[in-house]
């Protein structure tokens, strides 16, 4: 009997396995083929030097020194990661329980009873005290997966873990690049703030001359409070970056998950102080953003809706469960064992569901969810074409910028010069020396801040593109 039990029990493992999933297809991407061109894009073609970004490991592309160390830092210590490891340890636990759930459990079972049984309901008439023992060793109701609902609910957990172990992908290149750019953010202030404090020097010793010849009546009270304007400009620009100095220390130090030494030595005094950015190559194709992990995580809950329409639709077909157990029972704790006293036991039992509209509702659900990953699937990868070629479009006008905001940094350097001279000569007014003095300052800083945008651009790009994930 037991050899016929066990071959009757691989027949519904061979049985077992019928799939409703529908099949999967993967969606055409909403996007063009290629990136776009005009006027703001370079031709995007491979130079000497170049490198994919997905192939990129950070370190390579971060090349200086102090910067991968900060990285390295944050990547040990930043708790969203810490966060985004857990997530998957918990989904790879949660796919482990519905994988199991396939296989039957063997469970072993021991129980005994002793009861009273009086006169009036004995069929003796007589009173008695009636004992039971036993040992159990089988499958307690297993379920057979004869139409593949516990198969559809293992793939919807696994696609769920892989798209939670993309989402920790997703975090570590936000970490990296969020870390890239704030130390890049926190250089430039720093060389703004030299900027201000240099510009405060030269306001301070354009008054006292100005001062100095107000006393001696060469020059006007107005002069007096326009340089006096300049001064009192130039202390609080230096305020207000000494102010975001700390606030971009505040957030590096957010970023990396503990205090760190982000000041002194550890940080260059300006960009010029940190090594250039490895170059990338986004390529011609689109298709390149395939392989982002937020595209692939989306792609894998799309996946896990498609296997939640499987695991529905097996919900409105008949569940069979089986009960199996070999063991010994005994009316005497000592004759448990004893030759005879073997049991066994098989009780398979089907569930046919026959009205329960709330299944119907569920199929219903599903296949809503599964429309629902597919939009988001797509806006994902949309998103991420607008992404890309924002970044191409800041690469291939920022270094024209650049160059226009050098020549004018350079022009109105000379229009001060010679403003401040036709002062002192007393053949113009002050004025022309104030206006010269402000746009020398503005042309200066938006030169840092144009050299903090290119760089800062390529970080974008090379996480853009997907890379940062070793």
């Amino acid at each position: 009997m037991n050899r016929h039990l066990f071959m009757l029990l691989g027949v519904f493992l061979v049985l077992g396995g019928c799939s409703l999933t529908p099949v999967y297809k993967q969606p055409d991407a909403p996007v063009p083929p290629t990136w776009p061109t005009g006027p703001a894009y370079s031709d995007n073609q491979p130079t000497d030097g170049t490198a994919d970004a997905p192939d990129l490991a950070w370190r390579d592309f971060f090349t200086d020194e102090r910067l991968q160390e900060v990285i390295a830092t944050a990547l040990d210590n930043n708790r969203d990661l810490r966060l985004a490891a857990l997530n998957v340890q918990r989904a790879r636990g949660i796919y482990g329980i519905q994988r199991a759930a396939l296989f039957p459990a063997l469970d072993a079972t021991a129980s005994g009873s002793k009861k009273r049984v009086p006169a009036d309901i004995s069929s003796s008439g007589e009173r008695y005290t009636a004992e039971q023992y036993d040992v159990n060793l089988g499958v307690f109701a297993w379920e057979i997966d004869f139409f593949g609902r516990l198969g559809s609910l293992r793939d919807q957990a696994l696609e769920a873990f892989l798209a939670t172990d993309e989402a920790r992908r997703s975090t570590q290149i936000l970490i990296i690049s969020a870390v890239g750019e704030t130390y890049l953010t926190l250089a430039a202030d720093r060389e703004a703030l030299k900027l201000a404090r240099t510009t405060f020097e030269a306001q301070k010793a354009t008054y006292d001359l100005v001062k100095r010849r107000y006393d001696v009546g060469l020059a006007t009270e107005l002069d007096l409070n326009f340089a006096q304007t300049q001064v009192d400009i130039a202390r609080r620009d230096m305020a207000i970056y000494t102010q975001r100095i700390a606030q971009d220390e505040n957030a590096l130090n957010f970023l990396v998950g503990r205090s760190f030494p982000v000041s002194g030595a550890n940080l260059p005094e300006d960009l010029t102080g940190i090594k250039p950015l490895k170059a990338i190559d986004p390529g011609i194709s689109s298709e390149v953003l395939l392989e982002r992990p937020d595209i692939v995580r989306a792609e894998h809950l799309l996946k896990a809706a498609n296997a939640n329409i499987g695991a529905a639709r097996a919900a409105l077909f008949p569940r069979v469960s089986l009960t199996s157990t070999v063991g010994t029972a005994s009316a005497e704790l000592s004759g448990l064992f004893e030759a005879g006293s073997g049991t066994w036991l098989f009780a398979p039992q089907i569930v046919m569901p026959i009205f329960d509209a709330r299944l119907w509702s569920a199929l219903d659900v599903t296949k809503a969810e599964q429309e629902i990953a597919l939009v988001q699937y797509e806006q994902t990868i949309q998103s991420a074409f607008r992404e890309v070629a924002d970044t191409l479009a800041v690469q291939g006008t920022v270094d024209d910028q650049l160059a226009a905001q050098q020549s004018l940094v350079r022009a109105t350097a000379e229009t001060y010069r010679l403003s401040e001279a036709r002062y002192l000569k007393g053949i113009d007014s002050y004025l022309g020396v104030l206006v010269a003095q402000r746009s020398l300052f503005a042309a200066q800083q938006g030169l840092v801040a144009l050299n903090l945008r290119k760089r800062a651009n390529q970080v974008r790009l090379y996480a853009a593109l997907g890379g940062g994930t070793h």
